[in-house]
């Protein structure tokens, strides 16, 4: 059994969608863990002041990993590294070397910095806690999960490795020993630490991520080592390079960080509800989305490398498709179900019906856009394959300043005019409901996210004028399947209402599960009806048994490998 386990973790995944769905199949996994994780927080705390103060921490450390850590980020890395070992073994290894012992010693010097700083900062990131005791916790909270960056740069720069030789169980495995050691943290260290035992659940999961890739890198003999003095001539155009790269990668999520902010000057609870959303709306992206972009990525920069152009755009086009195949989809349902979604994994304990409300409202702002987010995350690692940094930094630093810029004309829309504050609450079904003010913040980003989507996709389509014409079939059939999908589940969600009891947990379940199987069906028989060629490619791919995929035999750059 344990050879079984090794030998999986070990095994080389050749094709977009075997790996795609591996990687999907994995995000799934690690998704639940991610629910029961919220769950937890739920029941135990509620939307309040001890989660507002907990995920407002957390956004520090995160902002570091962000602009830091993202340098040595795969999508960063991974062209570097095939075109270093190309030219041989002791040339890749010593350029792993050289560009770790640059990117640790940033990384600990920043952390330091911000261990300094962090209590001057916190006032002005969020201005909305003026107890000195909620500010003390905010600062404690905090500097424990300084160690978080670091442990999670160190394991995206090992992943890069174990991309490079397509190890994509291990790279699957990160996020789920992450999640599990937050559980831990909640479960575990909270009760014994009270709620620096959070924090520690954070770290916890951060060092599980890391160590999960250390296994490989030692086999392969790549684990990097720290050469001093620093070898800044080896590296500076990883350095150069990454620079507009880690801007592009990190805008969005310094923007996201404004928005946190911005959360805090609202009711309490109103950070907690923001984050709960967040992380709904993320399953469908961390399934689709991150897993189409992540497993075609490797392929993209070798088909650059190799100077494959139109291979190049070919896999583009078929990884747009998917996107969109499976994104949209999952959009309508999560609509049309959010109440049921919300109730069944966070309504319970000290999560009350209003808390309820307001997270399944947000959460159908959200979802509309995991479609631009999922295509973002592709087009970004396309041109950073294309070895082009300037176009998506200049896109993404404009659009993440408009977003911010939405959230405070949002705010003050909401606050000023009665009718945009009415249509708001009586769409989403939350007129009159204390906090309702947070809904703003998720349309704001779902309309800067959108545009941002839109521009690259405009970008792209001039740099590769046949890209759209090939997608726009499945944006349709995708589309024409989903309107189908969400209505029929709409309907029946009324015919289970008088079915089952939607006054437990399980009865909110069952009327949502049933209600989104029946409406999945509708749509597949669309699908089949329209002969559409995703899902064929979808059969072919499960046909192929992605579990029991052969190794790969080596190409030319696997050859100098």
């Amino acid at each position: 059994m344990v050879k079984r386990v090794l030998n999986m973790l070990h095994r080389e995944i050749s094709g977009l969608h075997e790996a795609a769905y591996l990687l999907g199949v994995a995000a799934i996994a690690s998704q639940l863990l991610a629910l029961l994780r919220d769950r937890i927080f739920a029941y135990t705390f509620g939307a309040s002041r001890t989660l507002d103060i907990y995920y407002a921490a957390f956004r520090i450390p995160d902002l570091i990993f962000v602009s830091i850590a993202s340098v040595v980020s795969i999508s960063i890395l991974l062209p570097f590294f095939i075109e270093k070992f190309k030219e041989g073994e002791a040339t890749g290894k010593r350029f792993v070397d050289a560009s770790f012992s640059i990117f640790f010693a940033a990384i600990v010097v920043i952390s330091f910095l911000a261990y300094i700083c962090i209590p001057f900062l916190t006032p002005f990131a969020f201005p909305g806690f003026y107890s000195p005791v909620v500010k003390a916790q905010l600062v404690m909270l905090a500097r424990i999960m300084l160690l978080s960056p670091i442990l999670l740069g160190i394991s995206n720069f090992l992943a890069s490795i174990t991309q490079m030789y397509n190890r994509f169980f291990i790279y699957a495995l990160s996020p789920l020993l992450y999640n599990l050691g937050i559980i831990i943290g909640a479960l575990f260290f909270y009760p014994l630490f009270g709620i620096s035992g959070l924090a520690f659940g954070v770290v916890l999961g951060a060092g599980l991520h890391c160590l999960v890739q250390v296994p490989f890198i030692l086999e392969r003999k790549l684990f990097p080592r720290l050469r001093l003095p620093l070898e800044w001539r080896t590296v500076r155009k990883l350095v150069i390079l990454s620079l507009p790269r880690t801007l592009a990668l990190s805008a969005n999520q310094i923007a996201t960080f404004f928005l946190v902010s911005m959360a805090s000057l609202m009711s309490v609870g109103s950070i907690a509800v923001f984050n709960f959303s967040w992380n709904l709306q993320s399953v469908p992206l961390s399934i689709v989305g991150a897993s189409y972009a992540s497993a075609a990525f490797p392929a993209l920069s070798r088909y650059i490398s190799q100077g494959l152009r139109d291979t190049f755009l070919e896999q583009m086009i078929i990884s747009t498709r998917h996107i969109l195949f499976w994104s949209i989809p999952m959009m309508a349902l999560f609509v049309v179900l959010r109440a049921q979604i919300v109730r069944t994994i966070l309504g319970a304990g000290n999560f009350s019906w209003s808390d309820t409300r307001l997270t399944a409202a947000c959460l159908a702002i959200f979802i509309l856009s995991v479609v631009p987010q999922s295509l973002l995350l592709l087009f970004v690692r396309g041109y950073y394959a294309l070895g082009k940094t300037k176009k998506p930094l200049i896109i993404n630093v404009v659009t993440s300043v408009f977003l911010i810029f939405l959230g405070y004309i949002f705010i003050y829309l909401f606050k000023t005019f009665d009718t945009f504050r009415f249509f708001l609450e009586n769409l989403f079904k939350v007129d009159s409901l204390p906090g309702s003010i947070v809904l703003v913040l998720p349309l704001a980003y779902s309309v800067g996210t959108t545009i941002n989507a839109l521009v690259h996709w405009i970008a792209f389509q001039r740099e590769f004028p046949s890209f759209t014409r090939p997608v726009f079939k499945t944006l349709f059939a995708s589309f024409s399947s989903s309107v189908i999908m969400g209505y029929v589940a709409y309907l029946f969600l009324d015919i289970f209402d008088n079915i089952f009891n939607i006054n437990t947990v399980l009865g909110v379940f069952l009327q949502g599960f049933c209600s989104g199987v029946l409406g999945i069906a509708a749509g597949i028989l669309v699908l089949v009806l329209m002969k559409n060629q995703e899902i064929r490619e979808i059969w072919k791919a499960f046909h192929h048994r992605i579990w029991k995929t052969k190794v790969i035999g080596a190409d030319p750059v696997d050859a100098l490998l």
